[in-house]
């Protein structure tokens, strides 16, 4: 596999690796990249000793790993391999352990993808400014070699001590006896949620919990709507209290009231936040700049400090650290807990929403009600040639109606009724995402309609 600083940027992106196995990534790349991490963690301030590894349930996934551990040990670092895990259990296992890690994984991607999700010790998160630029630069021009002895591995299984974790990080004592049902999309959520839940007063109501990373039964990305039909229609048959769909490697969780309706992840953020800030007044929240207004209204009204940042899980962690910040949620259903490392943690999440739903006595619809204020669209993506004058053109068919424009990431509308829109270009795809909300459903459609014209004229 022949490597240029061009094949190497197209699989060492922003925040992660990610690539077609045998196509892009296979165990020579990989073995590469683990020895570069190696010497990264090894050879900067508060030095490395070892690394800890897991891997999700595609089948390409135990292979990559151990590559990647021979690349570690023959830089003199030991590995400690966790074995299948959720994305979030190998953070506990980087914070538990005190080390960096690293989690095969493609997340949601199709089954021919895989990729590397990598932390310094405490689950801090390497990005491309934080040392995968740096990875880069060796994948191409080659890694040096260890002038010294190999490191050796050792196996640990964390998982029970993952989920008695997470139950600790909630009041769960007044939590009454519920019926959730939950899509793990045949991904890891199949793997955690039985750990975790197991203690509870839950009855489980399983979809899809074998785990097989061809992923027979529909994508494991609920941030398609397409891909939580499953999981409503099986609310709606068992009648569940609720249902909890996860994500590949189970990072991610969406939820569903009792109707099987969506419930927002901009009103799931919003429960958290007020959960979180009645354990510690004044904290500060993050909330990405697309999700709902709501969030930083009540945040304010709880006596809060919302913090605005750009979408993204780098811009939302780089947040949580330098203000302290509690939580952070995004509409992408990431949520980040300063108490889990200031990692993200859909199963953290799922556990406040089960704890407010059973501390009191009405529906998931009712309760969540509290929290949703407004209509929004969710993000609809179209292909254009050129996002910059397909931006502008927007913004001049808008331009007697605009009260303010920011540019934090793409740009930001605010109209004189209260509504938003948000249009921002893809890093990677030629695609322009758009998110709007606005005080009704009605409004949200009209402006959709409007704005999509201009944007595929």
């Amino acid at each position: 596999m022949g490597r240029t600083a061009e094949s190497v940027a197209a699989i060492i992106k922003a925040y992660d690796v990610r690539g077609v196995v045998g196509e892009q990534i296979d165990d020579d790349f990989v073995r590469d990249v683990g020895a570069s991490f190696a010497r990264l963690v090894r050879d900067e301030a508060g030095a490395a000793t070892k690394v800890v590894i897991g891997h999700d349930m595609r089948a390409s996934s135990p292979s990559l790993s151990e590559a990647f551990a021979d690349g570690v040990t023959s830089q003199g670092l030991d590995v400690v391999q966790i074995g299948l895990a959720s994305t979030d259990q190998l953070y506990f296992a980087s914070g538990l352990l005190d080390c960096p890690g690293a989690m095969f994984t493609a997340s949601h991607n199709p089954a021919k993808y895989n990729g590397i999700k990598m932390c310094r010790a405490g689950a801090k998160p390497v990005g491309q400014d934080t040392g995968l630029a740096v990875i880069s630069a060796e994948m191409v021009g080659g890694v040096p070699e260890f002038d010294g002895p190999a490191g050796t591995v050792s196996s640990a299984d964390v998982l029970a001590d993952y989920a008695s974790y997470l139950r600790g990080l909630v009041n769960l004592s007044s939590l009454r006896p519920l019926k959730v049902a939950v899509d793990a999309g045949n991904g890891m959520g199949g793997h955690t949620a039985p750990a975790v839940f197991g203690p509870m007063p839950l009855e489980v109501l399983p979809l899809y919990f074998e785990l097989d990373g061809s992923f027979p039964n529909h994508e494991a990305n609920p941030l398609d709507p397409a891909n939580l039909v499953d999981l409503q229609a099986y609310v709606r048959e068992t009648g569940a209290d609720l249902g909890l769909a996860f994500d590949g490697d189970a990072d991610r969780c969406f939820v569903v009231d009792e109707k099987g309706d969506p419930v927002s992840p901009s009103a799931v953020t919003a429960l958290v936040a007020a959960r979180e800030l009645a354990k510690e007044p004044g904290a500060s929240i993050i909330h990405n700049l697309i999700t709902s207004r709501a969030v930083p209204e009540l945040v304010a009204e709880l006596g809060g400090v919302a913090v605005r940042t750009r979408v993204g899980h780098s811009f939302i962690k780089q947040q949580m650290a330098e203000t302290g910040a509690i939580f952070g949620g995004e509409h992408s259903a990431h949520y980040y807990f300063r108490d889990f490392w200031g990692a993200d943690s859909g199963m953290l999440a799922a556990l406040h929403v089960l704890a407010a739903l059973g501390e009191q006595d009405r529906p998931l619809s009712e309760l969540m009600a509290e929290y949703t204020r407004y209509a929004a669209s969710g993000e609809i993506n179209s292909t254009v040639a050129n996002a910059a004058d397909r931006t502008d053109a927007v913004l001049a068919a808008f331009a007697d109606r605009t009260e303010s424009v920011d540019r934090l990431d793409g740009v930001t509308v605010g109209l004189a009724d209260g509504s938003w829109f948000n249009l921002r270009a893809s890093n990677t795809e030629p695609l322009l995402r758009l998110n709007v909300e606005a005080p009704t459903s009605e409004d949200v459609a009209g402006l959709v309609s409007e704005i999509l014209a201009i944007v595929r004229s």
